[in-house]
């Protein structure tokens, strides 16, 4: 059958051009503490509502520190609000039609013997025309694009009701959408 052209072919090259790790422009990290569960899954639908076709979303994070919460808390704001979602840890990959017509792929490498498998389970086709949310993404990191929004969220020692979220822009313009989560963020806490 005829490979249909993605509507988002335009995005920005997804892969470097040369081999190896990828040289990324960082932003100042926006850092948010002592968020409790409900506040995690506000900040990710927050950054759900600000997202765009060809996004990559890569979590960080220790086991149980939040990250299928946070991308569970992502796919609901953008699909219907009570979506079942479970962790892709033995699928290793999940996919959610959202209404507005893009495909959202939530990735869960960690079970990944080899970067390169990341391939056979739709990588590619997520990066031309979805909102791709990757947990466990160091298993494959010399593979994602240059462009993407990095998130690590961590369990403090002193709280562990709490969490530790910080949000890095690695090119595009991931720095001027964290920053204006983090100013709306504000305006609701004053």
């Amino acid at each position: 059958s005829k490979r249909r052209k993605s509507p988002y072919r335009n995005c920005p090259r997804p892969f470097p051009k040369r081999k190896g790790k990828a040289s990324l422009t960082s932003s100042e990290p926006v850092v948010l503490e002592k968020l409790p569960r409900a506040e995690l899954e506000n900040v990710a639908a927050g950054l759900a509502r600000l997202a765009k076709p060809c996004d990559v979303i890569a979590l960080y994070g220790d086991l149980g520190a939040g990250k299928t919460v946070f991308a569970r808390a992502f796919i609901r704001a953008l699909t219907n609000g009570d979506e079942d979602v479970p962790s892709p840890t033995f699928t290793l990959v999940q996919t959610y039609d959202a209404p507005t017509g893009v495909t959202i792929w939530h990735f869960d490498l960690y079970r990944l013997k080899s970067a390169q498998e990341i391939y056979e389970i739709g990588f590619e086709e997520a990066l031309e025309d979805g909102v791709s949310l990757i947990e466990w993404p160091q298993r494959a990191e010399r593979l994602l694009p240059r462009n993407r929004l990095e998130i690590d969220i961590q369990i403090p020692p002193d709280d562990p009701d709490v969490r530790t979220v910080t949000l890095t822009a690695r090119g595009g313009d991931w720095q001027n959408r964290t920053e204006k989560l983090n100013r709306c963020r504000n305006a609701q806490n004053a």
